[in-house]
Order: C-alpha cells, then sequence, then structure tokens
C-alpha cells in the first residue's frame, strides 16, 4: 500500500463529475486500499478518488475510530447514490483533507439512504445517519465535483476567499503530503 498525495483546492479533478466504475479490476482494489491508508495517515474519515487525482466514482469512508462509531467497518464505496435524505437537517462543523485548516458549519440532512457497490460489484443499500450520513454526504459530493464550502452561504465563503487563495497557490503545509501542481 501506498500513501498518496492528496490534491487541493482548485485543482480542476476536484470539480469533475468523474466516471462510473464498469468494472473492478486489480488496479482499482490496489487504489482503494492505498486510498484507506491515504485516509488514514491523514487521520481523515473520508477520501474520494478525486482527491487523490483519479477520475474514478469511489471514496472510502472510516468512522469507527470516532466516539459512537465503534467497531464500524471501513467502507469502500462504488458509484454511490444517494437515493434519499430525512428531512430533518442540522449544521455540523466539516473539514476537508483537501481544504488544510480550513472548518465551518454546514447544514445536512441527518439521514441518508445510499446505494452502492463494493469491491466485489456487488450492490448495497445503507441506511446512515449522524456522522456516517454527513461524510457519506461530504464524500459523494467530492465524486460530483461540490466542496463542502459551496453549501456555504456566500459572505461566509468571500470571509474564507484569502484562505483558499492561499490553499490554491500551495501556501500551505499540512501532517500528510499534498499533491502540487508541478510537483
Amino acid at each position: 500500500m501506498s500513501i498518496l498525495p492528496i490534491y487541493t483546492f482548485d485543482h480542476p479533478i476536484l470539480r469533475k463529475r468523474l466516471k462510473l466504475v464498469e468494472e473492478i479490476t486489480d488496479d482499482l482494489v490496489g487504489l482503494a486500499l492505498d486510498m484507506h491508508a491515504t485516509m488514514k495517515n491523514a487521520e481523515g474519515i473520508g477520501l474520494a478518488a478525486n482527491q487523490v487525482g483519479q477520475d474514478v466514482a469511489m471514496t472510502v469512508i472510516d468512522v469507527g475510530h470516532i466516539k459512537g462509531n465503534e467497531g464500524m467497518t471501513p467502507l469502500t464505496l462504488i458509484n454511490p447514490v444517494i437515493e434519499a435524505f430525512s428531512d430533518e437537517e442540522v449544521a455540523d462543523e466539516e473539514g476537508c483533507l483537501s481544504l488544510p485548516d480550513l472548518r465551518a458549519d454546514v447544514l445536512r440532512p441527518v439521514g441518508v439512504q445510499v446505494r452502492f457497490y463494493d469491491l466485489e460489484m456487488k450492490e448495497h443499500v445503507m441506511e446512515a445517519e449522524k456522522l456516517l450520513a454527513r461524510v457519506m454526504q461530504h464524500e459523494i459530493d467530492h465524486l460530483n465535483g461540490v466542496y463542502f464550502i459551496d453549501h456555504l452561504k456566500p459572505m461566509r465563503r468571500a470571509l474564507m476567499k484569502r484562505r483558499l487563495q492561499e490553499i490554491s497557490r500551495g501556501e500551505i503545509e499540512a501532517e500528510y503530503p499534498l499533491y502540487r501542481a508541478g510537483s
């Protein structure tokens, strides 16, 4: 397994709707394993394929080490689609490995129903709530080229402009490897 560099704000692949996976290959399984290792190394709880420069609709999630989610198995979601949302919404703080040190409260549904495939191309339908539902929504947004900051009110986003420009220019550091354009 390899630790992959994480692409940061404003790289074009992070705004792209990713290609659906049509078949499971050894390369795809290897990418999933690398993504899990990369996420763990960065102390993240979710990572989408475009965050490591790959144009495939796949994300990995691991919230099992977070209080209240102990024992939850790490997930690999291929071609995930949110089929239903709860009516109840809640604002909670989110961050993103592609936006180091940037956090904001985002209003999202408390629960979701997600249809996805696993690494054996077996279809699953999962209902999730609270943290897992939030992470699924955040990561599925990535697969569609959406950042969590896109859910913020314009004034709140405007207040982040300087920090976003610094991230875009590579004027940031993180405790994990970052992909820098031209490197």
